[in-house]
């Protein structure tokens, strides 16, 4: 059983999606999800599904996990800095974007482009590596020298390096960000809060602990400061 309070939110955005739409399949743009992993559970869960990648290796990867899964999903291979010309505006109910603004040229230009891809009424859902949670991580794996400078990187990356991130956020840089795209920010929590952290083997070895990971997770997922170091921040936006 593995906690998620990113899908528990999409489950009652794509929900409210239908009844909009009279019973209809929402309508969900996945910009950056090439592989698969949010786009195939929400097709198979009865949602037209239209994913935009560059890349040719992870559309591949998204095809065959359709295939393998029963499902349908329209794939397009371009950059975010063509949305426009590959999807028509206000043409979704729900815009994801997870992963994507980390890697992205310019994060508050894609974000824009996003937010005029979803109808009005609609969501865009963002979620983003954390860049407390990265300084936490790397000083409790001794890395120190790199968490004091994620710490002193305005951007949270470790320039220089083969980082492959070009940005990470905190909750006030992310919610600015957001907000300066025109959208409306309905929820901020975290994702990976306590989780991330808990070994398997101690669920293995405890009666319930499983359960009560999940509960304690979806708890933490939206009360500071527990949320704000969590591995990644998500952030539900209304246009």
């Amino acid at each position: 059983m593995r906690p998620d309070a990113v899908q528990r939110v999409l489950d009652t955005e794509l929900a409210a999606a239908r009844a909009r739409r009279g019973g209809d399949a929402p309508r969900v743009l996945d910009v950056g999800g090439g592989s698969g992993v949010w786009a195939v559970p929400l097709a198979v869960a009865g949602c037209d599904v239209t994913v935009i990648d560059p890349s040719p290796n992870a559309l591949a990867t998204l095809a065959s996990r359709a295939r393998d899964a029963g499902v349908t999903i329209n794939a397009v291979q371009g950059d975010t800095d063509a949305l426009s010309d590959l999807v028509p505006a206000g043409a979704a109910d729900l815009v994801l974007a997870h992963g994507l603004l980390e890697v992205v040229d310019d994060a508050e230009t894609s974000l824009r482009a996003l937010a005029a891809s979803v109808a009005a009424g609609g969501a865009v859902s963002v979620l983003v590596a954390n860049r407390f949670a990265a300084i936490l991580h790397r000083a409790i794996a001794g890395r120190i020298v790199d968490a004091r400078r994620l710490l002193d990187d305005d951007a949270g990356q470790l320039a220089g390096t083969r980082d492959p991130l070009l940005r990470r956020f905190d909750v006030a840089g992310l919610e600015a960000l957001v907000e300066k795209a025109g959208l409306t920010v309905e929820l901020l929590q975290g994702h990976g809060v306590v989780a991330d952290l808990v070994p398997g083997a101690v669920l293995d070895a405890s009666p319930g602990a499983a359960e009560a990971l999940v509960e304690l997770e979806l708890a933490a997922a939206t009360r500071p400061p527990l949320r704000d170091v969590a591995a990644r921040l998500h952030v539900l936006a209304r246009r």
